[in-house]
């Protein structure tokens, strides 16, 4: 019987390599190896599985009672097939239990592959296993099969190697779970061994560049050094690679067009130390020869010529190029000169039609195509704000050519508004060749922009609440429409803020502002009209000691076309009155009276920041001027007789100011911000002199703007304790001159727009003066530092910032030293 299996085995081993699989028991003498015979299935039985459902096996194999099959033949062997290709079996065969006649009974035998019952690590942190387990993605329940196994080592090998830990050993140990049927435990036993450093970068064969030069290419490659402490010498295979390549680049930027490197060579020096040898074979050096254009009908080839700035024998560099023609991120391209006519369907091709020796003739192809109409522009995804806010926004208008400068320009003021997250807004342009015709689809996501606001903050040596409310997309038209309330009436983009601080019995302050940004809806003229009142009370049981400040305002504010359309303009009238009885914090002769100040203030701002969180490039200047009516001038009273209180009855001065912003992105996220500010107050009537309103008040964190004790204007300067920096003046009235110079360095750590976070560190120096006479910029007040900013949607700015001071303060020796300024909040 044994030898008679035996050869039946073999036999089907030929006929269908699958002789482990199938086994035919019963009645062999009724089957012919040499004469296949076709038989009935009379039974399909399935053996050996407990999670699995019997019925569902015999259908995935496809098999079924009542099927003729040929025995031997192929479809036993392709029933097989079709259970392995399921991956949930560790062995499969199926024997032929009897033959009644022209029918066959079968059964499957069948070994479940175990399924995983849990899974540990062994030799790695708490940190470390919570990373790995979002990376491997193991679940109770998984089959484990031979590709699981190896599969999980890959990830968590690959995990650590990303970490510098190049000789990670890996071990998984399989245990069968006593407590599940069919299921197994894993034990992944990590040893990481010593974090692998780059002990020396060599790099042979080099000769137009310097090996430092090349090396500072390999930004995230970097040699074991003492003093490297922000950028590990780690080594990692995906980061070397693209550091290569930069070497290529910078190669292929001056002309070595066939640079490469010949041989890459990583040597182990010890367990946790590595050699990389690089050899570079540089070629020779290339450069442009002839250029001839083909196609252009709209420019001729001299002023292209003119545009690209190629002259024959200058060096070869494709990058430049090609940003001269078409990838160019300030707009100057040749592609752009096009498309800012209307020629969306241009392409512009270079093709090398000679190489000699070093020289290179190109012919650059244009098709120009010809000019595309704007048919539909539409928006996408405004959930909240109306759509005719972001229309009146967008520069490219139906009919009008397409102008790529319309539409990245129309990104600008989008993003502007402050209402739409800047890292997905999109556009979409949809061109039919045909008509000539395209319609362009902008793409916005809606961010949260309103602010409920509770807040404290430490200014003056003592701690100030504020509680404010500000809607930025509000919607006044709607206020009466309970639909439209989500859950207060939006999506017309005006704007209401609503703010109250105090810092107990004897501060407070309330204000109330609004603003329509395009009063009629037509042009962009901006109506705003805000409301304040602040209590300074020091009153005992015996005397009154307290000063009240009311004012409100009316401005107007355009939008300018000339000298360009980055200009604005605003006018607005503000009336304020100061009510002092007894008030002990004021200078001699302004304890007691009520002073009014009616003023007009004019202000000429040019701004190209289009992203008000976190900006990386642009600038913005703001020339300010505010004046009272010259009522010394107009009248024959004797200033000179009359008391300080008489005289500021009604407040004469003009006030100018001026400040200067830059910002610029020299590479990756790191912004370099640079400021300077410059404020000066006058009186029209010496006899008059300055009031003693209105005036500046230097030093601190500048974050309690608008708590002013003595009416001034707040201007920080970080490193200095608040009002230090002018407080000397206070005997005069205060300051009536400033100047601050800031440079900072910003680089961001979150740019989630509900939760943007930098991190800032800075030169400050600036000071204040009592009079122009003694005014000097360059005798300043000197500090350094470094801070954080965290703004969030809901709450707005927060900053913390640790400064020192490097001069001393009026009448003191010492310096100011390390200040800290901070605002600390809770949002609801």
């Amino acid at each position: 019987m044994k030898k008679t299996r035996f050869i039946n085995c073999l036999l089907l081993l030929i006929s269908s390599s699958l002789c482990a699989q199938i086994n035919i028991g019963n009645n062999l003498n009724n089957i012919s190896y040499e004469r296949p015979v076709e038989y009935e299935i009379g039974q399909i039985t399935v053996e050996g599985i407990q999670n699995l459902d019997k019925n569902a096996i015999i259908t995935l194999s496809g098999l079924n009672v009542g099927n003729k099959i040929m025995v031997p033949g192929e479809d036993l062997s392709k029933a097989v097939t079709k259970l392995w290709a399921q991956n949930l079996f560790a062995d499969i065969h199926i024997d032929v239990s009897k033959v009644m006649g022209n029918k066959i009974f079968l059964e499957i035998h069948l070994e479940e592959l175990p399924k995983l019952s849990k899974f540990g690590f062994n030799g790695v942190s708490k940190s470390e296993v919570d990373n790995l387990r979002d990376k491997i993605e193991l679940a109770r329940g998984k089959i484990v099969t031979e590709n699981l196994i190896n599969n999980t080592k890959h990830i968590v090998h690959e995990y650590f190697n990303d970490k510098g830990f190049l000789n990670t050993n890996i071990e998984i140990n399989q245990i069968v779970d006593t407590n599940s049927v069919s299921g197994i435990i894993l034990n992944i036993n990590v040893n990481k061994g010593e974090k692998v450093k780059i002990n020396q970068i060599n790099i042979f064969g080099a000769k137009q560049f310097s090996e430092k030069k090349l090396k500072r290419q390999l930004k995230e490659t970097k040699e074991k050094k003492f003093y490297r402490i922000f950028k590990a010498s780690k080594f990692l295979d995906e980061a070397f690679d693209a550091d290569v390549e930069q070497i290529i680049s910078l190669y292929n930027e001056k002309g070595y067009r066939d640079a490469r490197i010949v041989k890459e060579e990583i040597l182990s020096v010890s367990e946790n130390l590595i050699d990389i040898n690089l050899i570079i074979e540089e070629g020779i050096q290339y450069h442009f020869r002839n250029i001839d254009w083909l196609g252009n009908t709209k420019y001729n080839s001299k002023y292209l010529d003119q545009l690209l700035g190629i002259k024959a024998g200058d060096v070869y560099d494709e990058k430049m190029m090609n940003e001269r023609l078409q990838m160019s991120m300030s707009g100057t391209d040749i592609s752009s000169l096009y498309m800012d006519d209307g020629y969306l369907f241009f392409n512009i091709d270079p093709v090398e039609i000679l190489v000699e020796e070093d020289s290179i003739d190109f012919e650059i192809r244009i098709y120009e195509g010809k000019q595309a109409t704007i048919n539909k522009v539409s928006v996408v995804g405004n959930t909240k704000t109306n759509e005719h806010v972001i229309m009146r926004e967008i520069r490219t208008k139906p009919g009008a050519l397409f102008r790529r400068s319309d539409i990245i320009r129309s990104q600008e003021e989008l993003n502007r508004l402050n209402y739409f997250n800047p890292q997905t807004l999109g556009v979409t342009p949809k061109p039919d060749p045909q008509t000539g015709n395209v319609d362009i689809e902008y793409s916005v996501e809606e961010k949260p922009s309103d602010q409920i606001e509770l807040q404290g903050g430490w200014g003056a040596g003592r701690v100030m609440g504020t509680l404010g409310l500000t809607f930025n997309n509000f919607s006044v038209k709607n206020i009466f429409n309970k639909s439209t309330w989500s859950p207060l009436p939006s999506g017309d983009g005006q704007r209401i803020s609503l703010r109250a601080s105090s810092n107990g019995s004897y501060y407070q302050s309330y204000s109330f502002s609004f603003t329509e940004p395009w009063l009629g809806g037509n042009k962009p003229n901006s109506l705003t009209f805000s409301a304040n009142h602040s209590i300074q009370d020091y009153s005992t049981n015996v005397v009154d000691n307290k000063m009240d400040i009311t004012g409100i305002n009316l401005g107007l504010g355009k939008r300018l076309r000339w000298p360009d359309d980055y200009f604005s303009a605003s006018q607005s009238i503000s009336f304020q009155q100061y009510h002092l009885e007894n008030f002990s914090r004021s200078i001699a002769g302004f304890n007691n009276g009520i002073f009014k100040n009616i003023n007009y203030r004019t202000v000429l701002s040019r701004s190209s920041i289009f992203d008000p969180i976190f900006p990386k490039t642009g600038s913005k200047f703001t020339f300010t001027g505010q004046f009272t009516p010259p009522y010394s001038l107009l009248n024959n009273k004797d200033y000179s007789t009359m008391s300080p209180g008489e005289k500021h009855e009604w407040l004469e001065y003009f006030k100018i100011k001026f400040n200067g912003t830059w910002y610029a992105n020299p590479f990756a996220d790191l912004v370099i911000k640079a400021h300077s500010e410059f404020g000066f107050l006058s009186t029209y009537n010496s006899e008059v002199g300055i009031p003693p309103f209105e005036r500046f008040d230097v030093g601190g964190s500048g974050l309690t703007t608008g708590y002013s004790l003595n009416a001034k204007e707040m201007v920080a300067l970080r490193g200095y304790t608040d009002h230090s920096i002018s407080n000397h003046l206070d005997a005069e009235g205060g300051a009536s001159i400033y100047a601050k110079y800031t440079l900072e360095l910003r680089y961001p750590l979150s740019l989630n727009p509900s939760s943007t976070i930098y991190a800032t560190a800075f030169a400050e120096a600036g000071n204040a003066w009592g009079s122009f006479r003694n005014f000097n910029p360059l005798e300043v007040k000197r500090s350094m530092g470094m801070g954080i900013r965290i703004f969030m949607p809901m709450f707005g700015l927060l900053g913390f910032d640790f400064g020192y001071g490097y001069d001393p303060l009026p009448g003191s020796l010492e310096k100011s030293g390390w200040q800290t300024h901070f605002t600390i909040g809770q949002q609801f």
